[in-house]
């Protein structure tokens, strides 16, 4: 078992004092991180769509209440079929599993993440077919972005060596390891933030723009990926040094292009 703690019984029971803790072999954080959370989700945003129906006296759902459950089913499938791929990640790596992550997997994303499938009950937005088409369009490029920005470093981690990686150009690190600098992460350091930051919007336009509370989500999430990205940055720093600072001479960008 791995520990971490500064010895501050707050920050302690905040952040987490063991990495991984177990049960046998079970591992908590491994399996709250996706699956209660994430399937909660699902299963709200359901009975939002249902209580719309029965409230409105509607015989099919709305078609932003459509869009709604169809995007977000698609990020929580995606999620659960990828769901290996959360083992790199930094709350599986470097958090312990504290109040944060428990607290974040079982009730803040089930719950907060579905609050526009839950504004869209009592506040009914029409949406045009040529508008739903644009949204599916903004929904299915910040998927594109996001699942082939995940897709490439995955398999980069995987196996260097894959031919069909060969074209990609990296900044080898004292580590032993290489930095991508080409491909999706040649675009900015965080591409699929970005992806993320783009679907988050999509979510949110079906409701219309007569509340700010469809958009609490997106907001919360800009602000969670770029102080993540913070986190990240100085972590990386730290473990590659010189090669890191090359990384972002070559990769200027943040997470969006052009501006952060």
């Amino acid at each position: 078992m791995t520990f971490i703690f500064v010895g501050n019984i707050i920050y302690d029971f905040f952040m987490g004092r063991e990495l991984n803790p177990r049960i046998g072999h079970f591992d908590l954080k491994y399996f709250c991180e996706l699956r209660p959370g994430l399937i909660g989700w699902v299963v709200i945003n359901l009975a939002m769509l249902l209580t719309e129906m029965k409230v409105h006296r509607q015989s099919m759902p709305s078609l932003s209440m459509i869009l709604v459950n169809t995007f977000q089913l698609l990020y929580v499938v995606d999620a659960l079929w990828n769901e290996e791929a959360i083992l790199t990640t930094m709350d599986i790596t470097h958090d312990g599993f504290g109040f944060m992550l428990a607290f974040g997997d079982l009730v803040w994303v089930p719950f907060l993440y579905s609050l526009q499938a839950f504004y869209l009950v009592n506040h009914p937005h029409e949406v045009s077919w040529p508008t739903a088409c644009a949204i599916l369009t903004l929904n299915f490029l910040g998927y594109y972005i996001f699942r082939g920005a995940n897709s490439q470093k995955n398999a980069f981690r995987r196996n260097p060596k894959d031919p069909k990686l060969a074209h990609l150009k990296v900044i080898p690190t004292a580590t032993g390891k290489n930095l991508l600098v080409s491909g999706w992460w040649g675009l900015v350091r965080h591409p699929n933030y970005l992806g993320d930051i783009i679907m988050a919007l999509a979510w949110s336009l079906p409701c219309g723009f007569n509340h700010i509370l469809p958009y609490f989500y997106v907001m919360y999430f800009i602000g969670l990926l770029i102080h993540r990205e913070a986190r990240d940055e100085h972590q990386c720093k730290k473990k590659y040094g010189l090669a890191w600072e090359k990384y972002c001479q070559r990769v200027p960008y943040r997470i969006f292009p052009y501006i952060y």
